[in-house]
């Protein structure tokens, strides 16, 4: 399939995107395509490779926001996010089988499980959840900050989903099959 807006080569994307890319291309080794594609708006690129970094420093694990992205991008079958995440997550710790687990929204560790359920929720009810949805986070130990945490990093992976969804960025990581649904 081809993408449906340009993925530029990182020395021909726009200027204002430059600075990110060189920093992505340090962080990879290479520039992804979704990087490449997001290029096309410096001020778009800027703001995800921000939220990535802002992020990365946090207080939720590596290995638990990479669970997270990949339970996200099962449900909006972002088959580039499952796959970047489930490399990803295999780099943060997590065993193939805990990543193939988080894709359906499960963990054997009932904090993670909790965090799973609550991303899942805020994307299938479009952030409306309950104050018994929130305690049940706190009930197994996250506190506040975590807590935003887990909501940043939904909301994250639903900005890189659907950009890869909508504008059909080819996959350069290894593909990892979507559930069925």
């Amino acid at each position: 399939m081809t993408a449906r807006i340009s993925v530029p080569e990182p020395q021909t994307a726009p200027a204002g995107s430059q600075a990110a890319l060189a920093q992505i291309q340090s962080a990879f080794g290479g520039v992804p395509q979704m990087f490449r594609a997001v290029s096309n708006s410096p001020a778009a690129l800027q703001s995800m490779w921000a939220a990535f970094g802002a992020l990365g420093g946090g207080v939720i694990p590596a290995k638990l926001g990479e669970q997270i992205a990949v339970a996200v991008a099962d449900r909006n079958r972002c088959e580039y996010c499952l796959a970047a995440h489930t490399a990803l997550g295999r780099k943060a710790g997590a065993s193939a089988e805990q990543m193939a687990a988080a894709q359906s929204g499960q963990s054997d560790d009932p904090k993670t499980a909790a965090a799973l359920a609550f991303a899942l929720k805020l994307v299938e009810a479009r952030g409306q959840v309950s104050d018994a949805d929130v305690a049940g986070l706190r009930e197994v130990g996250f506190n506040e900050g975590e807590i935003v945490e887990i909501v940043a990093h939904v909301a994250l992976n639903l900005f890189t989903n659907y950009i890869n969804v909508a504008f059909a960025v080819p996959v350069d990581f290894p593909a990892v099959a979507l559930t069925a649904r």
